[in-house]
This record gives structure tokens, C-alpha cells and sequence, in this order.
């Protein structure tokens, strides 16, 4: 199986060493997206609702630089500062995904890179 790196100017490159993301076959990997402007690579300030958007937003880029969208999502796990921030953050993640929606986690976690209040990575199967 070979594997083949994507990835999109309209999200933030990397920032340690590893690919936005990976096709594997049918199968596509992104790794976790944390709420970066893309132009500046600066964190977007603001609260859960604002970071979960802009996460959102990368994702997509993402997805559709290997030609998917939301409907080829089929796991996500979300990572979260602070589990009282479960409902905002719920709410954003809920105008992006499509029915049915993909299976997910989500977890809260002691930090996370930048300090940030949100990460998600994704699991797409491709056309």
C-alpha cells in the first residue's frame, strides 16, 4: 500500500514533523487541527466557539484538497481543554457534520499544543 501526503494552503502547515495528511489507500488520515490561522499560523483568540470554527474550517481544507468533504468523514475525536465546553463546542461540531454522522470521541486532556482550547483529528474513507 503506498502512502501519499495531502495537504492545503488554506490550512496551517504543520508545526512539528508530521504531514497534514496521509491517504492510505481509500483512506484518509488527518491529524489533529488546532484552531491556527492559516495566513499568520497564529492561534485564533476568542473562546471555545470561535476556536471550534476555525478547527472546523481547517478541516475542511483538508478534505477538500483530497477531493472529500464532511460526508466521507467517518471518525473524529475531539479533544477538549475543558469538558464544560462539551455543549459550545458540540453545537459548531454539529453544523458541519452530515447525517449520519461519524462515529467520534471526545476527551478531555490535561493541554494541548499552544495552549488551545480545542483539537480534532479525522478519519475519511474516500471515493
Amino acid at each position: 500500500m503506498t502512502r501519499e501526503p495531502v495537504s492545503s494552503p488554506d490550512a496551517p502547515k504543520a508545526i512539528g514533523p508530521y504531514s497534514q495528511a496521509i491517504r492510505a489507500g481509500n483512506l484518509l488520515f488527518l491529524s489533529g487541527q488546532i484552531p491556527l490561522d492559516p495566513k499568520s499560523g497564529n492561534v485564533v483568540p476568542g473562546d471555545i466557539t470561535s476556536q471550534t470554527e476555525r478547527v472546523l474550517q481547517n478541516i475542511t481544507a483538508v478534505l477538500k484538497a483530497a477531493g472529500a468533504g464532511f460526508s466521507n468523514v467517518v471518525r473524529t475525536t475531539v479533544f477538549l481543554a475543558d469538558m464544560n465546553e462539551f455543549g459550545a463546542m458540540n453545537e459548531v461540531y454539529g453544523r458541519y457534520v452530515v447525517d449520519p454522522p461519524p462515529a467520534r470521541s471526545t476527551v478531555q486532556v490535561a493541554r494541548l499544543p499552544k495552549d488551545v482550547r480545542v483539537e480534532i483529528d479525522v478519519i475519511a474513507a474516500l471515493p
